[in-house]
């Protein structure tokens, strides 16, 4: 292995979790510190569903998680903290717009699409950015389209697209050999294949486990 030669960070998400929004925001600075040593990466981003079980066309966000959480004011005390870990990397997010907790298979469809058209980290962007600044349902397939086109994707290939099936099995089948590696949260980072950290960790933290796992793999390859 080329010590040079860009290695593979996959990165494990959801389009609705909001410390992979964060730690999207990480990576791309931890990236930006590694790139004058030399060292770079090719990002790319795999399914993980973490409400698989979450109706087609989704649910009510409030009720959804006040059950989940215990209460409404148990949500919303979570919501502001999340907030505020966005706001700490320059996001600005706006939780109270977001009406509905989506289904998100075809999201993680359009970002299979837009990474076959050179365009994946830009569809991963819009996602986000609907869901958690705009407050869009991205279980709708209008919403879909326009965050596709955001990403410099077709329109009328993203309607016939998100009207069908195709890449639907891919994706559950990525999401189960996530989970049988040992995936259980989000987001999930691998270099090479290879387990390197879970969460949204600081910069300097990615920094450090990204150039150690560069050693170790250019190590053992040599």
């Amino acid at each position: 292995m080329d010590q040079h030669s860009p290695m593979q960070i996959d990165v494990v998400s959801d389009a609705i979790c909001p410390w992979c929004y964060i730690g999207k925001r990480q990576l791309e600075r931890a990236l930006a510190v590694l790139a004058p040593e030399g060292l770079r990466f090719a990002v790319r981003w795999n399914p993980f569903e973490l409400n698989p079980d979450m109706p087609k066309g989704g649910v009510e966000r409030a009720a959804y998680r006040a059950a989940k959480f215990g209460s409404a004011e148990q949500a919303h005390e979570i919501d502001g903290r999340v907030s505020e870990a966005a706001a700490a990397v320059g996001l600005d997010f706006h939780l109270d717009r977001i009406g509905r907790t989506p289904n998100t298979l075809d999201a993680h469809r359009l970002i299979w699409l837009a990474g076959r058209q050179g365009a994946q980290d830009a569809a991963v962007e819009a996602l986000f950015a609907a869901y958690f600044t705009e407050g869009r349902d991205i279980g709708d397939a209008v919403v879909l389209a326009d965050c596709g086109v955001a990403a410099g994707l077709d329109r009328e290939q993203l309607t016939g697209f998100l009207a069908g099936t195709e890449a639907a099995a891919e994706m559950l089948a990525a999401e189960r050999a996530a989970r049988e590696a040992g995936v259980n949260g989000v987001p999930s980072f691998f270099l090479n294949g290879y387990g390197l950290f879970s969460g949204a960790l600081p910069a300097g933290e990615m920094v450090e486990m990204l150039r150690r796992g560069h050693h170790i793999l250019v190590s053992r390859a040599a």
